[in-house]
């Protein structure tokens, strides 16, 4: 990819996602700004053709403008609406103004749909929902929304008939895979802000004398951290596809590595890791929610298993070799 593009996504998320913004809008305040911000620099549809105002980037090609929204822990479904929108215009449906979550549903009893733990849902304007082997675009204004762990994240349900409300999106039927893709490289871009912020630390933390960095227990920490970084970000790169297993392998590594990193980072810190004045908890928070968002390690390292024993043209060696080059 070109280093203007990343640049200038880079320019944009440093003057407009401050880790002073994450805190207000995460504390209830309207992300109006930052979308706004980012729409104008026209990021969001990177991933739609030239022909329909995008950049006519792949997924692949993405991948560092993906990784900069875990970097910066954008509180607004970027990585997510540049998915959804590729999705819409593949299936000619328009594509609306404002960001877009996506989501699975289910339709209970009574007929209301229910969308449970949305990533970003308490912030989106739309969620992309899959439901059964449908998908559906609903407003998220007209939804019912209940607070989740997370505090960017809501349970959204809708008392309406979903067609009363929704646009049919043909052609798509999963938004698991695509969803699990940008949250792996999220997770990613957040590992290595973890790393890094951790690392500094410890050169600038001083004890007995000598920066902790300097003591072998606290190094060999850092190293671990730098493996599961260094090893997941790999992960994701080589899963930033449409490709089911490239994803699972992807997702599951990175969820793998959000808890080890989390543990050791917040570790090395010591209690002021936890409080709220520091910028760690802002990231280690996000770790623990992208994680378990679109399935975590252990769902995926399900798929992967089945995909491995289920495999019977060549030997499973092939079929590793094949999901782990970098396309």
């Amino acid at each position: 990819m070109d280093e203007i593009y990343i640049d200038a996504l880079r320019g944009v998320l440093t003057d407009h996602c401050t880790p002073q913004a994450v805190r207000a809008i995460e504390g209830g305040q309207t992300p109006d700004a930052l979308w706004e911000a980012i729409e104008a620099s026209g990021f969001a549809d990177a991933l739609l053709p030239e022909a329909d105002g995008g950049a006519g980037l792949s997924l692949a090609e993405a991948f560092p403008l993906l990784e900069l929204c875990g970097a910066f822990v954008v509180p607004v479904p970027l990585a997510e609406t540049m998915v959804a929108r590729a999705l819409l215009a593949q299936a000619g449906v328009p594509r609306p103004g404002g960001s877009i979550a996506l989501a699975q549903g289910r339709v209970q009893g009574d007929g209301r749909l229910v969308c449970e733990r949305v990533s970003f849902g308490r912030v989106a304007d739309w969620v992309l929902v899959e439901v059964g082997k449908t998908c559906l675009l609903l407003p998220v204004d007209a939804a019912i929304s209940d607070a989740a762990v997370a505090p960017l994240d809501a349970t959204l349900s809708w008392l309406a008939p979903p067609q009363a409300m929704a646009q049919s999106v043909p052609g798509v039927a999963d938004v698991r895979v695509p969803l699990a893709c940008v949250l792996a490289v999220q997770l990613a871009g957040a590992l290595m802000s973890v790393f890094t912020r951790t690392l500094q630390y410890a050169n600038d933390r001083n004890q007995f004398g000598r920066p902790i960095g300097k003591f072998q227990a606290i190094q060999h920490q850092l190293s671990v951290i730098s493996e599961h970084a260094f090893a997941a970000r790999m992960a994701a790169q080589m899963g930033c596809s449409t490709d089911r297993l490239r994803v699972a392998i992807a997702k599951a590594r990175t969820s793998e590595a959000a808890l080890e990193v989390a543990a050791l980072s917040h570790s090395i810190h010591g209690a002021i890791g936890f409080t709220e004045e520091f910028d760690l908890q802002l990231y280690t928070r996000r770790l623990h929610a992208w994680r378990q968002a679109g399935g975590s390690e252990s769902y995926w390292y399900d798929v992967i298993g089945t995909e491995l024993v289920d495999h019977r043209l060549g030997l499973a060696l092939d079929l590793i070799r094949a999901t782990t080059d970098i396309v």
